[in-house]
């Protein structure tokens, strides 16, 4: 498999995976779902992709507070929701699919 192509599958997975994100985000204010972006990066042939969000209010990343849950200024917790982990795990079985079918017929 070429390099060219691997960086296509993968620009086209990160913009599924940001389209993805957004739309699983809970939503108050729409800040943290719009925020969503990505990353390739390679270094000596392999390539990471990586899906990042820009929402920081003091230092915090809110899309990580949604995620995982967080105490309030008032002493009571807000508990997290699970919503990244079953996007990234069907993006990562979708792109897992098609990079094989991409190494099988080369």
């Amino acid at each position: 498999m070429s390099k060219r192509d691997a960086r296509a599958v993968l620009n086209k997975y990160g913009e599924r995976g940001v389209e993805l994100l957004r739309s699983a985000t809970p939503i108050k204010t729409g800040k943290t779902a719009s925020s969503w972006r990505y990353e390739i990066t390679s270094s000596g042939g392999d390539y990471e992709i990586h899906w990042l969000n820009d929402n920081v209010n003091n230092r915090v990343n809110i899309a990580i507070l949604l995620q995982y849950g967080h105490g309030t200024r008032q002493g009571s917790y807000v508990a997290g929701t699970d919503y990244i982990n079953p996007v990234l795990q069907k993006i990562f079985e979708e792109m897992a699919d098609e990079l094989w079918r991409e190494v099988v017929q080369a």
